[in-house]
């Protein structure tokens, strides 16, 4: 009873009212009404983790996520279940919320990294054969289709005719007593075609009077000679309707048939658009997923630039003051928080924007807070919440807090005060209560011992208690108790008006005097309140004045510095890209440099291929060929980009000098030389240590230079053989030009075997059928590695280059 009285306390119903609107369909906006409240942590996660990831698809698809289709078809399912007939309608919408579920799975299942969702939609089964036959049977209109079935077809062919038939009578009869009709217009009565007939001249049409007009001037006859094919024509509507129950009622048990898939997949349906309201009004509202800490962790709540969810709706949507944020920063070890301040100055709005923040991360949805949002699990949410103003201070009003506290202790485990001494804490208490006004509606003295007790219970009993409180006694609290805070809400006494912020760690002044004086009440009678107070309570003042002022000093400060770290971060940015740039522009510059040496390289063996060429039309030599194999590597070296120079070695620590260690961003003196692992000792201040040699550098930025060990003399390695070039000569080229494939291959053979080098294969171009031969026996030759068509200057394709092994 008292989670039900929290949650109407708390206003919960609106929020959930709020979240219905962002709803996609009919089913969708009733479970989010009927909001259900997970009872394990893990339940909470998973709902969580179903909004993260339809946010994160919604931010991918251009529309987003679409339900379109889906109706709400329960009770129709339950209407075919007990062998009702299902109306032409009601299959035609079973039929679109197949074709929607279809359409939500296959966006599901195109999309990455949604495992939640994809596990979700899984076992979905949306039956398309249902609804082709359901769409064959029922037109758009909700009507069924002639080819439903073959006789139907044939009894509405038999109606039609019929229905001609009547029609070219009745038009006969106007036309042959145009004078006895009101005009000439064929109409129904119930199912029967009648004509109007002036009243005083019905005997010149007779029939059966089916209706009159109001005035009794026109009766609507359905003559004698069309009353027969009127009986018919009814008999034919009874057969038609009965072949249409009989489609819809066929249609109707294969719907009844597959039940319990059809309700799991409007359950899927639902979770889906519940899971989208969740995340299109996260979004609305800017708010943050949570996190779920665990406070035995030593994990702080950490809720900065809270705002209250109803707040902002009614700022947003009923031209409201604007939402100002409370920041709660609430450390492990703190059970209990007092606040305390003046009326109206947000006390309660701070209870109630909390315990709405933990049943939003409860239910899956994010919470109106900047990241990052991290807020303990809380298995109950119990609160006792009371606008004071709005109650007599009399006992009835005592009683009730009692009651509803009482209430609050026997949802946390027991029914007592539990005041006994040497009573032990609960293990892992994991509720939150907010109490409103702790202790109010009796007498003061007696109301603060009472919450007193109350709360020294509740820091035994209950994950967290926020308490607003005007008893100046429960502030001592924080200095008795370490599990205790204090808070306040910040009043402007030069406005006379709160300013609605939260300071932590401050209690609340006393500002009755002072606004009493500054209203106009006699000088005399607010001093003489003064001496009634005390001077111990006037000296709390205004110790609590001087931290209040310390906190605007320090916070004035942390803007200024927050302002500083943002130019830092601006200027930081700033010189990181003008770096950025420096780098793409020295490796554009080097692009175009290597770009410009491979052309020169390309060049220089272009011309070296002449020089080959002009030597081959002569009488070449080695000689020659080697010198223009030299002139090519000159030019190559010549355009390639120098080797950097090694860079200068570095110096070498000795005892008694100063050298810096970077990573730690120290300065230390060296005690001990390196030895041969590259390690040495170094001391600064107090502290030694030993560092590695690459650690260290000199005062002026100088690396040290590594130790090298000696390292054994290596094997001796045989040179590989220098490379002979690849230069076409009368030697080592063969023309098979007019040979036939059996004379060539034993020419082949014979310069294979005695080749040291490559071969240049003269076949010409022809048919292409010594070609072939030659490739095919080189394909098969033991000595050659590969066969390459010859250079365009050397015959191109008409020469193959043969590379011996």
């Amino acid at each position: 009873m008292i989670q039900s009285e929290t949650l109407e306390l708390l206003e919960w119903h609106r929020l959930c009212q709020h979240l219905a609107t962002f709803a996609a369909t009919k089913l969708g906006a009733t479970a989010a009404r009927n909001l259900k409240i997970p009872d394990s942590q893990a339940q909470s996660e998973q709902l969580l983790e179903q909004t993260k990831e339809v946010y994160q698809l919604e931010t991918r698809l251009t529309t987003g996520l679409s339900f379109e289709g889906i109706q709400d078809i329960g009770d129709s399912l339950e209407r075919a279940e007990r062998s009702g007939v299902l109306a032409g309608d009601e299959l035609l919408a079973i039929a679109t919320t197949l074709a929607g579920a279809r359409n939500l799975r296959r966006v599901i299942d195109n999309q990455e990294d949604l495992p939640i969702l994809t596990d979700l939609v899984a076992d979905l089964r949306t039956y398309p054969e249902l609804e082709q036959e359901i769409h064959r049977c029922i037109d758009e209109r909700a009507q069924v289709t002639d080819r439903a079935s073959q006789k139907l077809g044939e009894i509405r062919t038999d109606l039609r005719r019929v229905r001609s038939q009547i029609t070219q009578k009745l038009q006969n009869i106007l036309q042959a007593k145009s004078g006895a009709v009101q005009e000439q217009l064929i109409t129904q009565r119930g199912d029967r075609f009648v004509i109007p007939v002036k009243a005083p001249q019905k005997d010149a049409i007779p029939g059966i009077v089916h209706d009159t007009s109001t005035s009794g001037a026109t009766l609507y006859v359905e003559p004698n000679s069309v009353v027969p094919l009127g009986n018919q024509l009814r008999q034919i509507i009874r057969r038609e309707q009965a072949e249409e129950e009989a489609v819809r009622r066929a249609l109707t048990e294969q719907v009844a048939a597959v039940k319990p898939d059809l309700e799991r997949l409007l359950a899927i349906a639902t979770t889906l658009d519940l899971a989208t309201a969740r995340s299109r009004y996260s979004y609305w509202l800017g708010a943050n997923p949570p996190r779920f800490i665990q406070r035995e962790d030593s994990e702080i709540i950490t809720l900065r630039n809270l705002r209250h969810p109803l707040l902002v709706w009614q700022q947003q949507h009923e031209q409201g003051q604007p939402v100002v944020p409370v920041d709660l920063l609430i450390n492990p070890l703190i059970r209990v928080v007092t606040i305390t301040g003046p009326n109206t100055g947000g006390k309660t709005v701070t209870l109630k924007t909390l315990g709405l923040a933990a049943l939003m991360a409860k239910v899956g949805l994010f919470v109106p807070a900047r990241e990052p949002v991290e807020i303990p699990w809380f298995d109950k949410v119990l609160a006792d919440i009371g606008d004071e103003q709005s109650l007599q201070q009399s006992l009835s009003t005592f009683s009730g807090h009692i009651r509803r506290i009482s209430r609050i202790l026997e949802a946390l485990g027991t029914g007592n005060l539990g005041l006994e001494t040497g009573e032990k804490e609960i293990p892992n208490p994991q509720s939150l209560v907010l109490l409103d006004e702790v202790g109010a509606g009796t007498d003061p003295v007696e109301g603060s011992a009472l919450a007193i007790a109350l709360l020294q219970y509740l820091a035994n009993h209950a994950q967290l208690t926020i308490a607003t409180t005007h008893f100046g006694e429960l502030k001592a609290l924080k200095y008795e108790n370490e599990r205790f805070e204090n808070a306040s809400v910040e009043f402007d006494e030069s406005t006379l008006s709160p300013t609605y912020r939260l300071l932590w760690g401050i209690p609340g002044r006393s500002n009755a005097l002072t606004i009493a004086l500054r209203l106009g009440l006699k000088p005399e009678v607010v001093e003489e309140a003064k001496i009634q107070v005390g001077e111990a309570t006037d000296e709390v003042n205004q110790v609590i004045a001087g931290l209040e002022a310390q906190r605007r000093r320090q916070e004035t400060k942390a803007a200024e510095a927050q302002s500083l770290l943002q130019q830092a971060e601006r200027l930081y940015k700033e010189v990181s890209a003008k770096a950025a740039s420096l780098e793409e522009r020295e490796s554009s510059l080097r692009a175009s440099q290597e770009v410009a040496v491979k052309q020169a390289i390309a060049q220089a063996k272009g011309e070296i291929a002449q020089v080959i060429r002009r030597l081959q039309q002569g009488t070449p030599t080695a000689q020659e060929a080697q010198q223009a194999t030299n002139a090519l590597n000159q030019i190559g070296q010549q355009y390639q980009p120098a080797t950097p120079a090694k860079p200068k070695a570095g110096f070498m620590p000795k005892i008694g000098d100063r050298v810096r260690i970077p990573k730690l961003g120290q300065i230390a003196d060296v005690i001990t030389a390196p030895d041969e692992d590259g390690e040495l000792s170094v001391r600064f201040g107090l502290m030694k240590m030993t560092v590695k040699l690459q650690d260290v550098e000199s005062l002026d930025g100088q690396k040290a230079e590594p130790i090298v060990k000696p390292k054994p003399a290596p094997a001796a390695v045989t040179p590989p053989p220098q490379s002979v070039p690849e230069i076409r000569t009368s030697q080592n080229t063969i023309d098979l030009r007019g040979k036939r494939v059996a004379d060539a291959e034993y020419i082949l053979d014979k310069a294979i075997s005695e080749a040291t080098g490559p071969v240049w294969i003269i076949h010409g171009y022809g048919t292409g059928k010594l070609r072939q031969g030659v490739h095919a026996f080189l394909q098969h030759h033991p000595r050659v590695n590969n066969y390459e068509p010859a250079e365009q200057g050397d015959g191109g394709s008409g020469v193959t280059v043969a590379h011996i092994k």
